[in-house]
């Protein structure tokens, strides 16, 4: 479990194909003296497994469903990545509950400079509207982020200087394709909610109604 708040930009040493999945080689200076084989690591958001380290690189190997679901088909040498090891059980949750299981990509739609932060606006599948509302947490690129502004199925978030200068915010273009995981809680709420609704007598199922009547 990760808290997304970058701790490194590393970068891309090498990549090469294994079956219909990729093998990743990350150069990680500042990461590498705390990582070990079967450790976890965030890359982009993505959650993977150390499999081998030399020096100040490690590797991961990304399967299938992830290829998929995340950007990582699109990753090429020497291309800046956002890492973030595992949080500790001890220490404060600086960011939000973040898993490592990207959702789904979005696209950056705009890219608009304030005088002391930056706005991006990206567009995402329409599906996952229902885990988005504004004020709330989202990870990009495994980056915790508050949601500043919603409309239909795109999202604007607000970045401060530091966030721009430590992670690899500082290299997005238009149409850049990026890792979105949606907050936890909500999902959990809709698949309680559903079973509930789904087994329960109908006069008893939760809804807008009920809890206007209760007095909410």
């Amino acid at each position: 479990m990760f808290t997304g708040i970058i701790e490194e930009i590393g970068k891309i040493e090498s990549i090469s194909k294994k079956g219909g999945g990729l093998r990743i080689h990350v150069s990680a200076p500042k990461s590498i003296g705390e990582l070990n084989i079967n450790d976890s690591i965030a890359i982009n958001g993505v959650c993977q497994t150390v499999i081998s380290k030399k020096g100040k690189v490690f590797e991961v190997e990304a399967v299938e469903e992830t290829l998929k679901k995340t950007s990582f088909g699109n990753l090429k040498s020497r291309d800046a990545v956002n890492l973030e090891l595992p949080m500790r059980l001890n220490e404060r949750l600086g960011g939000h509950l973040v898993l490592g299981h990207v959702d789904c990509t979005g696209t950056i739609k705009n890219i608009t400079k304030r005088n002391n932060s930056w706005i991006f606006t990206l567009e995402f599948p329409k599906i996952f509207l229902k885990y988005v509302i504004q004020v709330g947490s989202i990870a990009i690129d495994g980056v915790s982020l508050t949601i500043a502004e919603l409309s239909s199925n795109k999202l604007i978030v607000s970045i401060i200087p530091h966030t721009m200068k430590n992670t690899i915010f500082n290299s997005y273009k238009i149409k850049q394709v990026v890792n979105l995981e949606f907050d936890i809680i909500g999902k959990y709420i809709e698949r309680i909610h559903s079973e509930v609704n789904k087994n329960s007598n109908p006069q008893y199922v939760l809804s807008e109604n009920i809890l206007r009547k209760a007095g909410y």
